[in-house]
């Protein structure tokens, strides 16, 4: 062993551990303090995201994502469910694109999850109606698209957690 070793630090036999004596657990108390780190090196430093992070987007359109009227027209397609999959339409999915005019008109543009789903011909007068009914929204318009087809890689975590695939 080297001379240089620390010679404070107790040493422990096997005879000692073996009648129940343990040796000291460390602490970070205990650690001594090098000269050069102390005075403002330790104090806490500012943090420049502080604010930043927990700040609201500055003057959103309220047609425009993150802003009022779109979050809302989003939360009343969550409240949507598919019959038959027991999840929001948004979040499955099926809703491909939402654009609000200046003038609060609301286009939706949709698929189902097959052409031949016993809602196909219910589900996006739902939408139009559950979408119009959304305070501060003229009017809706919802385009029904097969184009591209849906398939569950479209769908959300939320989604995905919610049915068992993730």
């Amino acid at each position: 062993m080297s001379e240089d070793m620390n010679t404070e630090t107790p040493h422990f036999t096997v005879e000692q551990v073996d009648h129940g004596v343990s040796p000291p657990r460390a602490r970070v108390d205990d650690a001594p303090v090098p000269a050069e780190s102390t005075g403002d090196k330790l104090a806490r430093k500012k943090d420049y995201l502080e604010g930043f992070l927990g700040a609201a987007p500055a003057d959103v359109p309220a047609n425009e994502p993150g802003g009022a009227l779109y979050d809302s027209v989003i939360n009343a397609l969550r409240e949507i469910f598919d019959p038959e999959i027991p999840v929001n339409i948004y979040d499955l999915g099926l809703i491909y694109g939402v654009e609000i005019t200046p003038d609060a008109s609301v286009a939706v543009t949709m698929t189902l999850t097959t052409p031949h789903c016993p809602v196909a011909e219910s589900m996006p007068g739902e939408v139009e109606l559950r979408v119009a009914s959304v305070p501060g929204v003229r009017d809706c318009d919802v385009v029904l698209v097969w184009d591209p087809p849906w398939d569950s890689a479209k769908m959300s975590d939320v989604a995905r957690l919610e049915l068992g695939m993730l």
